[in-house]
């Protein structure tokens, strides 16, 4: 079963710019996903950013209509929707 990935805003917010990137790093790496957009800007002391994860229920669908996917393997395959 895919994990749910529904909710792909995020909010980090850091004393330091130095601070917010490691934050940033930790989150990728705890949590293995990648930042489709990121917007940095200062608040007051703060550095604050907003960032958009890919969210998992993207499906990318060809003109025949057929849908690609991924194996658990990591291997692209073509599902046939007809």
């Amino acid at each position: 079963m895919k994990e749910d990935n529904l909710h792909n805003v995020l909010y980090f917010e850091n004393t330091s710019m130095r601070g917010l990137f490691d934050d940033m790093c930790s989150w990728q790496k705890e949590n293995k996903k990648r930042f489709l957009s990121s917007g940095i800007q200062q608040d007051q002391s703060k550095y604050c950013c907003i960032c958009l994860t890919n969210p998992s229920e993207v499906t990318i669908v060809g003109p025949d209509g057929n849908c690609a996917d991924v194996t658990s393997s990591g291997n692209l395959c073509v599902l046939d929707m007809s």
